[in-house]
């Protein structure tokens, strides 16, 4: 089984870096299974019906999320319509959504996970180590493979993350910084692992928006609103081909500078 899994698509120019990129993924790279992070997708943050629809229409199956993925008042109504967007699993239990999704495809039925970190996260969450062990009891018997975004800001929560489900889960990147780190590697127990995949937005931009007011913030402590970036293009993703014992992976960055 050969998934693909996609950073966070940041606004309008991340779509166009999509429709850029992914199809040449996806024609050199044949993936079973596609996975990409929406929660920025719209503006920068959120989902509406409209963007959801255009990604769909690029072939990714499951959309996982994070802190953003209630900023747009369409995501109700996507939750009731359609069963393939995430939000993170231990997020309080009256939230709208669902954190994990069982997809069949070629005859393999896999878990994708979706949860989120609490350090520097700011909002009041159930912990995500014990969530999974929840979900894990639940689909570990129905299951192929178990694939989980976490979405989090420390990389020392997505390391102890990765080791804490080693062995359990098949695959665990990380997502919601923007930017890419260099330390894919295999666990001591077999599980793949990768810090955050970065995102797919602006190639030039301050993790995904225009320059300038970002600046500003840390020369002045406030600014003004932040807009998306539409300085080139910038797509990266991360690749896993469980297809054999010894798994194969890659981080995949294709770019537009101008």
């Amino acid at each position: 089984m050969k998934f693909l899994f996609i950073g966070d698509i940041v606004g309008r120019t991340g779509r166009n870096a999509l429709s850029e990129f992914l199809p040449s993924t996806i024609e050199k790279l044949k993936p079973d299974v596609i996975v990409a992070n929406i929660e920025n997708a719209a503006g920068g943050n959120g989902v509406t019906k409209k963007v959801y629809n255009q990604l769909k229409n690029l072939g990714i199956d499951v959309f996982t999320s994070g802190n953003h993925i209630y900023d747009k008042k369409d995501v109700f109504e996507l939750f009731k319509e359609t069963d393939d967007i995430l939000r993170p699993a231990n997020y309080p239990p009256a939230a709208e959504g669902k954190g994990f999704k069982i997809l069949e495809k070629n005859g393999r039925r896999i878990g994708v996970i979706n949860l989120m970190g609490r350090v520097f996260m700011g909002i009041a969450l159930d912990c995500p180590f014990r969530k999974f062990d929840e979900i894990y009891e639940q689909i570990k018997d129905e299951t192929d493979y178990i694939v989980v975004d976490f979405h989090a800001e420390a990389t020392s929560e997505k390391n102890a993350f990765g080791y804490y489900v080693d062995g359990r889960a098949h695959v665990v990147y990380g997502t919601h910084s923007h930017v890419a780190t260099a330390d894919e590697k295999l666990l001591p127990k077999g599980t793949v692992y990768l810090s955050d995949i970065g995102m797919t937005g602006a190639y030039h931009s301050v993790i995904g928006m225009k320059i300038d007011e970002p600046i500003q913030k840390f020369l002045k402590g406030y600014s003004g609103r932040y807009e998306v970036s539409k300085d080139g293009l910038l797509f990266q993703a991360f690749f896993v081909d469980l297809s054999s014992d010894k798994p194969v992976f890659k981080r995949i960055k294709e770019f537009k500078a101008d």
